[in-house]
């Protein structure tokens, strides 16, 4: 059972050239979860997408806090942030929450496309980012990020 799935502002190939795509691979964990429920790409506002690794409750705790942040930038600014600008917003909350309470158990990806161009980002449990051309995160990441080299 696999349902890929891709966000971007400008088309649905996977070839973007001005774009940005996100694909996931969907699992439930048991063959009586209706998988039509399960949702691991999101929008945090209309140029971000986001997708996450990991624990699903804490994905939609940062999903909302992602989200607070975009339309508190929104109405400051009148317009929506830059990937880079929300990216520094979700890992300053995770680092906080590590150093805090607990780390998040999630890693996310985070792909937008702004005034600079199209943008991927990883953020690690820890709040560490980097920004990245093409990336994969997850159970198969080595294969994966192997063959995006490869690419």
């Amino acid at each position: 059972m696999t349902d890929r799935y891709s966000f971007s502002l400008t088309t649905f190939s996977p070839s973007a050239t001005n774009g940005v795509v996100i694909a996931t691979e969907k699992k439930a964990a048991s063959p009586l979860i209706d998988d039509s429920s399960l949702e691991k790409v999101a929008n945090v506002c209309p140029n971000i997408g986001i997708v996450y690794s990991g624990m699903g409750p804490d994905f939609r705790i940062l999903l909302t806090k992602a989200r607070k942040a975009a339309q508190k930038y929104k109405r400051i600014y009148d317009e929506y942030p830059p990937t880079g600008i929300l990216v520094k917003e979700v890992a300053s909350v995770m680092q906080e929450f590590t150093q805090s309470v607990r780390p998040f158990g999630v890693s996310l990806l985070i792909a937008g496309h702004d005034e600079t161009g199209p943008s991927l980002y990883q953020v690690d449990p820890s709040g560490s980012y980097w920004a990245w051309k093409a990336s994969a995160m997850g159970k198969n990441m080595i294969n994966a990020k192997t063959f995006l080299e490869k690419r």
